[in-house]
């Protein structure tokens, strides 16, 4: 989790907050409800232990205390262990816990301890954001939303990409590096988007790039969605104020909850 900072975790508690708001109001569930519908789980009491790492460029500071938060927002019990790394691990097992949540520089895990499911953040967040516009309802502009745009084809862009495709949307392609983009069309029934041949504007837009202004004016509708997990916006506040786009984008909660509802039990 080496991209996030001190800085972008400031805001993290009011950002879930008002994102589960949104995304109520955007799809008819709440964050929570809509996990329980698309993994097919529920929480049955786990005890969430948060482990720090120190391993690589360290322990980002209130990164344990942001999911912690998440955690206990959500109705579940949690923890977060006195010790590190794996001194850390065996605290959290000696204590009961259920589930372990972890990160270093690589990779963020959620490991139930029960059941042996293991969830690595990249794919649940890149399920969960696209999902939000998979059930998000179409306005009178939104008629085609079956159409939907995905900019970035990395490690959160392409679990995002196959979602859309098990829902059976038309999948417009995007990413600075044309290779990738070729690489994607070849492996799946995607359409290259490109901007100056073929323009299109569309209702749903998922954006998964750490770069800022990947949205251009000309790709949006009038009340355009944005799912977004990508650090820094990818949309400026002009164009979001000129369009009345709707953005769903929060630095931490929203993929950890996706994570902790994939390893969870059936219900």
């Amino acid at each position: 989790m080496a991209l996030l900072t001190p800085e972008d975790l400031a805001n993290m508690t009011d950002a879930l907050v008002e994102n589960d708001r949104l995304i109520t109001e955007l799809t008819t569930y709440s964050l929570d409800g809509l996990c329980r519908k698309i993994y097919g789980t529920a929480p049955a009491k786990e005890k969430v232990a948060i482990i720090p790492i120190t391993a690589g460029g360290g322990i980002i500071g209130s990164f344990s205390e942001s999911l912690l938060f998440t955690v206990q927002h959500f109705g579940m019990d949690g923890f977060i262990t006195e010790n590190t790394d794996v001194a850390g691990w065996y605290e959290a097992v000696t204590k009961g816990a259920d589930i372990i949540l972890m990160a270093d520089d690589l990779a963020y895990i959620a490991h139930n301890l029960r059941n042996g499911k293991i969830a690595h953040n990249q794919i649940c967040t890149g399920r969960i954001y696209a999902e939000i516009l998979c059930h998000a309802k179409g306005g009178k502009d939104g008629g085609d939303d079956k159409d939907v745009l995905v900019l970035g084809l990395g490690k959160v862009g392409t679990p995002a990409l196959e979602t859309f495709l098990n829902e059976k949307f038309n999948v417009y392609v995007f990413d600075v590096d044309s290779n990738r983009v070729n690489e994607i069309a070849s492996q799946y029934p995607v359409f290259k988007y490109d901007s100056e041949k073929e323009p299109k504007s569309f209702f749903k837009i998922f954006e998964a790039t750490p770069c800022p202004d990947t949205i251009s004016e000309s790709v949006l509708k009038q009340n355009s969605i944005v799912s977004t997990p990508g650090i820094p916006l990818g949309i400026s506040d002009e164009l979001i104020e000129k369009y009345n786009v709707r953005v769903v984008q929060e630095p931490l909660g929203i993929g950890t909850l996706s994570m902790l509802y994939a390893v969870f039990d059936e219900k």
